[in-house]
C-alpha cells in the first residue's frame, strides 16, 4: 500500500469537510483500513485451506465451500472500503474544477475571483457533498445488507451440513477459527453502522445550516440594505454636536432665583 498517496488524499478529504466528516473519515481510515489490513486478512487467510469436511469424496469439499462462501469476506470488505471512500472524490474533483475555473477567471480579468473560496460548501459544491454522503450511507447499507442475506445473519456456525453433488450425503464441514472470524465479522459490521450513522448525523447538519440560513436570509439582507444606505451620507451626528447655549438661559436664571427666593419669603408674587 502507498502510504503517502493515502496520506495525500486523507488531507485533501479532511480539508473540505465538516466536523461529522472528519470523525467519519478517522473512523474509516482507523477502524476499518487499518483493521482490515493488519489483523483481518491475516484471520481470513486459512479460510479455504483449512476448510475441512469429513468425506474423501473428490470435488465434495470444494463445492461445500463455495456454497457455504459464495463471496470471501475479505474481497466483500475490500470492494465495500472502495465503493465507500470514492464519493469523497467526487468533492475533491468538484472543488478542483472551481480552482481551475477560478484560474481562468483570474487571467482574464486581471486578478479579480470568481469564487472568493473555491472549497466553500455552496451552491453546487453543496449539493455535491450532499450526494457524497448519500452515496457513503446507500454503499455502506447495501453491502450490509448483502452480507446479512449471503451468510443469512452475521453468524459463522462451527457445523455446517453439507448434501450437494457430488457429496455421497449429507456431509459434516467446519471451518477454522469460527470464534476469531465471527468477532472480526461483528467489529466490521459495527464500525459500518457507525459510518452509516455519522453520515446521516452529516446530512442533518447540512440541511439543519441551510435551512437556518434561508431563515435568517431576510434580516441579512434587510441589514445589509441598511448599511448600504447609510455609506452613501452619513450617520446624523450626535445631540451634542447641535447642542447651542441658550441665549435666554442667562437672563431667566435670576428670575428663577427669585421666583424661589419669594417662594421661601411665603409670598407670592407674579414676575
Amino acid at each position: 500500500m502507498n502510504w503517502s498517496g493515502l496520506e495525500s488524499l486523507l488531507s485533501g478529504v479532511n480539508k473540505y469537510s465538516t466536523a461529522f466528516g472528519r470523525i467519519w473519515l478517522s473512523m474509516v481510515f482507523i477502524f476499518r483500513v487499518l483493521v482490515f489490513v493488519v489483523a483481518a486478512q491475516r484471520v481470513w487467510g486459512d479460510e479455504s485451506k483449512d476448510f475441512v469436511c469429513n468425506t474423501r469424496q473428490p470435488g465434495c469439499t470444494n463445492v461445500c465451500y463455495d456454497h457455504l462462501f459464495p463471496i470471501s469476506h475479505i474481497r466483500l470488505w475490500a470492494l465495500q472500503l472502495i465503493f465507500v471512500t470514492c464519493p469523497s472524490l467526487m468533492v475533491m474533483a468538484h472543488v478542483k474544477y472551481r480552482e481551475g475555473k477560478d484560474k481562468k477567471y483570474m487571467e482574464l480579468h486581471h486578478g479579480s475571483h470568481l469564487y472568493a473560496e473555491p472549497g466553500k460548501k455552496r451552491g453546487g459544491l453543496w449539493w455535491t457533498y450532499l450526494l457524497s454522503l448519500i452515496f457513503k450511507a446507500g454503499f455502506d447499507t447495501s453491502f450490509l445488507y448483502i452480507l446479512y442475506h449471503i451468510y443469512h445473519g452475521y453468524d459463522l456456525p462451527r457445523l455446517s451440513k453439507c448434501s450437494l453433488d457430488p457429496c455421497p450425503n449429507t456431509v459434516d464441514c467446519f471451518i477454522s477459527r469460527p470464534t476469531e472470524k465471527k468477532i472480526f465479522m461483528l467489529f466490521m459490521v459495527v464500525s459500518s453502522a457507525l459510518c452509516i450513522f455519522m453520515c446521516i448525523c452529516e446530512m442533518f447538519y447540512l440541511i439543519g445550516k441551510r435551512i437556518a440560513k434561508f431563515l435568517r436570509a431576510p434580516h441579512e439582507n434587510g441589514r445589509q440594505v441598511f448599511a448600504e444606505q447609510h455609506e452613501l451620507t452619513n450617520m446624523a451626528p450626535s445631540r451634542s454636536q447641535y447642542h447651542r447655549a441658550d441665549p435666554t438661559l442667562a437672563e431667566s436664571q435670576p428670575s428663577l432665583n427669585r421666583r424661589d427666593k419669594v417662594k421661601q419669603g411665603g409670598v407670592t408674587t407674579t414676575l
